[in-house]
């Protein structure tokens, strides 16, 4: 990426910049985090722009967008920066007792929901100065795997199978798969019947809103359809939403099981068999030098052994 005569001309902290303005796509947000002013990061990003011979980042009005060349160069300067940090870490040696780092954690929230309450229990007790950040994840499986990728997320938390090489990953849940859930004293009946099924209104988990799902795709290979009523964009929404509704939805087992009495809800088994998959925590093979990162993936193993409980 760089040669002899620019490493001798660039320091660490211009690409600990281009990496934070990468993920902002802000100066001021940018300079925020990094604990400098605008006209700093405005500068630094001036030489950078001088020695990669490119913009790196166009302005727009809400902030900035970075230019095909840079999109180029962030995963190179990531594993730069991440070897650099991994030295760092390896020398001090990680302490979550002593540690303020923050984490970033993307996962459907139906998962995150069954996790948080042991995760954030060993955080509270044993890393206290640890913080994270979560984002939802619902069906955005290749967004994840290409956040990874730009040291967006730290770990993704995916019920996926078939992970590439470059990923190392964690089992959290050897069998995920879904049931069907809706308030109590329904007027479907306590039978659900395939036909009974395709005849109530549906409510369907969509962060697009697009209202076609998984359920669709099984009952169309049957020649069936059904009638999808309202798309909202979290599972939690949905279950609240069920609860006090004649609409009916497909959920994660682990997480209906979970919230079924709090919502006073009622699980049934799908009419039609639905998707499988174990739900694994995943991160690039690169980052699990950090001890913080491995850290972080052996409390998330525990914390879904807790959840079992």
């Amino acid at each position: 990426m760089l040669n002899k005569t620019n490493l001798a001309r660039i320091d660490l902290n211009l690409l600990v910049l281009f990496e934070t303005v990468f993920e902002e796509r802000h100066v001021a947000r940018a300079a925020m985090r990094l604990h400098v002013s605008p006209s700093a990061v405005s500068h630094g990003l001036g030489r950078l722009r001088r020695l990669m011979n490119d913009p790196l980042f166009l302005r727009q009005p809400k902030g900035v967008v970075p230019t095909e060349r840079a999109k180029l160069l962030a995963t190179p300067v990531a594993d730069i920066l991440e070897r650099a940090r991994q030295v760092m870490a390896n020398a001090e040696g990680f302490d979550p007792r002593k540690s303020v780092r923050r984490f970033v954690v993307g996962a459907p929230d139906a998962v995150t929901a069954v996790i948080l309450p042991s995760l954030l229990a060993e955080l509270r007790r044993d890393a206290p100065g640890i913080n994270l950040g979560v984002r939802n994840l619902v069906g955005q499986f290749e967004t994840a795997l290409s956040q990874l990728d730009e040291r967006l997320l730290d770990v993704a938390l995916l019920p996926i199978e078939g992970v590439p090489a470059r990923f190392v990953t964690r089992t959290l849940f050897e069998h995920e798969d879904f049931v069907i859930v809706r308030r109590a004293g329904h007027p479907i009946g306590k039978r659900l019947t395939l036909a009974r099924y395709c005849a109530a209104p549906h409510l369907v988990v969509s962060v697009s809103g697009d209202p076609h799902g998984m359920v669709d795709t099984h009952l169309a290979k049957r020649g069936l359809s059904r009638r999808v009523m309202l798309t909202v964009s979290n599972f939690m929404q949905a279950l609240a939403v069920v609860a006090e509704s004649d609409l009916v939805a497909a959920m994660p087992r682990l997480f209906a099981a979970r919230y079924a009495a709090r919502y006073r809800v009622v699980m049934s088994e799908p009419p039609i068999q639905l998707t499988s998959a174990p739900i694994l925590a995943i991160a690039p093979q690169v980052a699990t030098m950090d001890g913080g990162l491995n850290w972080l993936l052996g409390l998330l193993e525990r914390s879904a052994k807790a959840s079992r409980r």
